[in-house]
């Protein structure tokens, strides 16, 4: 069964800060989906043993903020 986590995002702007959000959490293992949401500032991502801290250090990587929800 898939896991899902979710996380706040800050700092995004515009369409092209969702792309490097989206982009970013697709890279880190086990995830098969992301969707990444602009107005809610906040990501919904699916996938196989997800770790919280791989997935913010991957936002924070391209220069947002992360939390988990």
């Amino acid at each position: 069964m898939a896991d899902t986590i979710e996380l706040t995002i800050t700092g995004m702007t515009c369409d092209h800060c969702v792309n490097a959000v989206t982009g970013a959490l697709k890279q880190v293992p086990g995830v098969k989906e992301a969707v990444v949401s602009l107005a809610e500032k906040s990501a919904r991502v699916t996938g196989d043993n997800l770790d919280p801290a791989k997935l913010i250090a991957a936002v924070e990587e391209e220069g947002y903020d992360a939390a988990a929800r």
